[in-house]
């Protein structure tokens, strides 16, 4: 890429233990451990060093992977046990200096990244079978402590130093950014005054004390800790019930890094700078891929990874990129079909797929980007799990063509598994003031046996196989739901025919682009997750916009704020007004 991004990109996601700098993963039957070991002459960029174990992108970008890792390719471990190489601190934190430094739109996205990474180790304990253990022996500040909230139980070492803390708001006139807050409430239920109390000592709270307010869960001596550890692990790893599994080793992506965009086998992610607009284009599998859920190549499995990375590299490597055309490519009963083997099948590893599908679109709801699904084309492919872009997206435009061949298509990928933050599917949210009418919408696209709309073309040995399964049966039958009938169904936002088209779509990105990126980020955000609040739509929702807000704010960026006089002689100065 000849222009790297604010932040000095382009930003690699995709890693392998091998190359970790910051983590070293060990595993022994049914436990893992991942030791943090933070290099500090390895930042994620230069002019900052990694001291006491705190973290930056780099760091976390390891913790997601060896999670992802552990979730596919050990099936075996129940438990993983987060420690530290340190022996006085187990994590001091988001490196103060890197912050001090990144861009606005940097900090608000690493803010985001550190929050999915950690909702999804708590996905793991909720519905893979995998607990977490986090055993802070040593000093466990900010994003530490917040790694350690995230985990199934937190121990502490007894040893009069090594407390608890979230010194954000004191020290740097900001908020604890990865979930803090909202976990410590919401999650551990502790007491809003002690909460108060521990949010605003910068120092901490330790030893029993820690424990009678319920932020850690164990209080363990030296002489006793390694013992404890292990009896911990083992009793956490001992209720687990999920099977997962078969193991398989995740293949590298590949991508295809460009100076406007980036390509990969299933997805391309391309944009227009002059513009600030951009193209997600993915494609559904093609008749010659894997439809039996043994391997790694899968499509369901690789298309949504590249496309879980094809977003975070257009949200760190093109902030100025506001508008997003959301197309697809494809035949919608390979879709289909695929959706539905996928579902009947019942290895741990065709779960981990399915909720690995999930979190990609918890993703792309959490995005702060305009997305406006796009079906112009007869090769248009918004079926099943690929509907889901759809109807997440904020706007969904469709062509109407005089043969029918531009629709839609449900499956059972629509019917509830893929639930947003909020636990609603993205067709409840949709209907959320008639439910019945996403009740309709499945019921018009399902299949109809007795009506065949022509086979699937698949290779010969994969025909034959499969010829018989009721899910080839069902694929078959699919009924393409056409734009117009979309639209009045409340699928499409707006069908038009090929006459008003084109202008129509052009003025609406035009138009959308050039709009106030911060209101749009809070419009969307609150429009995006309609209906119940949850702990993760507080995080994305509510702590996102205000971290969001006060990281513009003087009194912590400013030229005499907090965080950028951190490690200075001078002490900030605030502007005393409350709004």
């Amino acid at each position: 890429m000849d222009k790297p991004s604010a932040d000095g990109g382009p930003t690699r996601f995709e890693t392998h233990p091998s190359r970790y700098k910051h983590w070293k993963l060990a595993v022994t039957g049914e436990l893992a451990t991942l030791t943090m070991a933070v290099d500090d002459e390895h930042p994620h960029k230069p002019g900052y060093e990694l001291k006491l174990n705190s973290y930056d992108l780099s760091v976390d970008i390891e913790l997601a992977d060896a999670i992802l890792r552990l979730r596919f390719e050990h099936p075996e471990v129940k438990c993983v046990v987060f420690t530290a190489e340190l022996d006085r601190v187990f994590c001091s934190g988001a490196n103060i200096y890197m912050l001090g430094l990144s861009t606005h739109s940097f900090k608000v996205n690493f803010c985001k990244f550190t929050n999915e990474t950690r909702i999804y180790l708590e996905d793991a304990s909720a519905n893979s079978g995998l607990a977490s253990l986090c055993a802070c022996k040593g000093t466990t500040a900010g994003g530490g402590y917040e790694l350690a909230l995230a985990c199934d139980e937190t121990m502490l070492v007894d040893d009069g130093n090594s407390a608890v803390s979230f010194p954000e708001t004191p020290l740097l006139a900001v908020l604890p950014g990865t979930g803090g807050l909202t976990r410590l409430v919401d999650k551990r239920k502790v007491r809003r005054d002690r909460a108060d109390v521990f949010c605003t000592t910068a120092e901490g709270i330790k030893g029993k004390r820690a424990k009678e307010w319920g932020l850690v869960d164990h209080v363990v001596s030296r002489s006793s800790w390694d013992a404890t550890v292990t009896e911990r692990a083992k009793s956490l790893s001992a209720k687990q019930t999920v099977t997962r599994g078969p193991a398989v080793e995740l293949p590298a992506l590949s991508a295809k890094v460009e100076a406007n965009g980036v390509k990969y086998r299933y997805v391309e992610l391309q944009v227009d700078r002059t513009a600030r607009t951009g193209e997600l284009t993915v494609r559904g599998p093609e008749a010659s891929d894997v439809l039996d859920f043994t391997t790694p190549e899968t499509w369901s499995l690789h298309a949504f990874r590249e496309l879980d990375e094809a977003l975070l590299r257009l949200r760190f490597d093109f902030p100025e990129i506001g508008m997003i055309a959301v197309r697809t490519v494809g035949d919608p009963k390979l879709v289909v079909l695929h959706d539905e083997l996928l579902a009947t099948t019942t290895t741990g590893f065709a779960r981990e797929i399915r909720l690995l599908q999930r979190r990609v679109l918890k993703r792309f709801d959490n995005t702060a980007r305009s997305f406006y699904a796009v079906a112009d084309s007869a090769q248009s492919c918004f079926a099943g799990s690929l509907l889901e872009l759809a109807l997440g997206a904020d706007r969904f435009y469709m062509l109407i063509d005089g043969d029918q061949k531009i629709g839609v298509a449900t499956s059972v990928a629509n019917a509830g598994f893929n639930v947003m933050s909020s636990g609603l599917s993205r067709l409840g949210a949709r209907f959320y003031g008639d439910p019945e009418l996403a009740t309709a919408v499945l019921q018009r696209g399902a299949p109809k046996p007795k009506s065949p709309r022509g086979a699937i073309a698949l290779p010969p040995e994969r025909a034959k196989l499969l010829a018989e399964h009721p899910a080839y049966k069902l694929a078959m039958s699919i009924e393409m739901i056409p734009s117009e009938e979309a639209e009045k169904l409340g699928i499409a936002t707006i069908a038009a025919d090929d006459i008003d088209f084109g202008d129509e779509l052009r003025i609406a990105l035009e138009e959308r682009a050039s709009l106030s990126p911060d209101a749009l980020t809070g419009m969307e955000q609150s429009l995006r997750f309609v209906g119940p609040e949850t702990l993760e739509t507080k995080i994305f929702g509510r702590l996102s916009a205000w971290q969001n807000w006060i990281f513009t704010r003087p009194n912590s960026t400013g030229e005499h704020g907090a965080l950028t006089l951190y490690g200075k002689p001078e002490r900030p100065q605030f502007g005393w007004k409350r709004t």
